[in-house]
């Protein structure tokens, strides 16, 4: 396999209700790993995620944990995942699954650089943007 870079999102306990939140709007295969699966299982977080990895069918991977006890977590202030691309459909759909239950901070539309692009922050607090090309 060839290197890539895949985002890797840190949850405050909720990272299984997230990552199957983002297979339904992304679909593909999703793996989940708890810290009981990996030694911890009389742990209090031993049903938390310890690492998830969903891999689409348009090829994207994201990858996500639950920060352990004692770890600090700031959620939405250190990522914003940007999708890209020219399928207006997909990621117009995308953009409305995204911000369901969340906020959006600039609204999908055609921009003065002649592409048509939104912001958003989803209800786990994830910041999102997203660049339709050429339309």
């Amino acid at each position: 396999m060839t290197s890539r870079l895949n985002p890797y999102i840190s949850f405050a306990g909720n990272a299984r209700e997230a990552m199957e939140f983002y297979e339904s709007v992304f679909g593909g295969t999703l793996r989940l790993n708890t810290f009981g699966e990996y030694g911890a299982a009389d742990a209090p977080e031993a049903d938390k995620i310890m690492h998830s990895q969903l891999e689409t069918d348009s090829g994207y991977t994201l990858m996500g944990a639950d920060t352990p006890p004692g770890m600090p977590h700031n959620p939405g202030d250190n990522i914003t995942i940007s999708l890209s691309g020219d399928d207006a459909d997909e990621l117009r759909g995308y953009f409305a699954k995204l911000s369901d239950g969340g906020n959006v901070t600039v609204p999908l539309e055609k921009q003065m650089w002649g592409d048509e692009f939104g912001a958003c922050q989803d209800r786990f607090g994830v910041q999102w943007m997203v660049n339709i090309s050429g339309t």
